[in-house]
């Protein structure tokens, strides 16, 4: 029996949406979907984490215009044989994951959403959110916040302080089922709203979304610091 389906069970197809157009204005002109992490490029490393999962069908890529080229390359230097569309994306993250929702496989039944910016992700964890997901309609990989929040008030003074056992990072991948996802970004993009997070576009279709356990490793790469991080990681791991 393979890893995550139960006897008897029929695998649904999942596709993966890997978002990867941003702007990286904090990497001081590093072009951190082609830095090197630990020999191999950030976003390639994302991508080969959704390429041996054996639960994803396809992975569709939404990048820059001008790094279209540069991604087929990499998918094919890597291998990358699930990879279907390599398509350029929009002003925002919702734009662009609107873009990669219409290429997807009329076959999808859930959808995994995951920044191409996080290259330490790994196939337990898809594992784990795919599992809530089908168990709750969505769910999200998260990890409890370590530091103690403070909401600041306009005057620059402490305004209050959550209770930190309810707060969490929310990280990707986050998977949805896809007609409720599709009819959530329809209503979203009819109505004029641009939601930064996959997360709130499902919750506004009324549904919930459930945090799975992520992983502190699966960090985003967002600053030079991080590439630093992810190779202390790899380093730990062994890698």
């Amino acid at each position: 029996m393979e890893e995550g389906c139960a006897v008897g069970e029929k695998r649904p197809f999942v596709s993966a949406i890997v978002v990867a157009a941003g702007s990286a204005s904090r990497m001081e002109g590093i072009d951190k979907q082609f830095a090197p992490v630990g020999g191999i490029p950030c976003l390639a490393r994302a991508l080969l984490c959704f390429e041996e999962c054996r639960e994803i069908g396809e992975i569709v890529v939404v990048t820059r215009e001008e790094s279209i080229a540069k991604v087929a390359d990499l998918c094919a230097r890597w291998r990358l044989g699930k990879v279907s569309q390599i398509v350029r994306g929009g002003e925002s993250r919702q734009q662009s994951a609107a873009i990669g929702l219409a290429c997807l496989d009329g076959r999808c039944q859930y959808l995994a959403v995951h920044d191409g910016a996080r290259p330490l992700c790994d196939k337990a964890l898809i594992r784990r959110v795919l599992r809530d997901a089908i168990a709750h309609g969505g769910a999200a990989a998260a990890v409890p916040v370590k530091d103690t929040i403070k909401v600041r008030g306009e005057d620059g003074f402490i305004d209050s302080t959550p209770d930190r056992a309810t707060l969490f990072a929310c990280q990707t991948p986050q998977i949805f089922e896809v007609g409720t996802y599709r009819r959530a970004m329809e209503e979203a993009l009819a109505q004029g709203r641009d939601y930064t997070d996959d997360c709130q576009l499902f919750e506004s279709a009324g549904r919930r979304v459930y945090l799975s356990q992520g992983s502190y490793q699966n960090i985003k790469i967002t600053t030079p610091e991080d590439l630093a991080l992810c190779e202390q990681i790899l380093a730990v791991r062994g890698e």
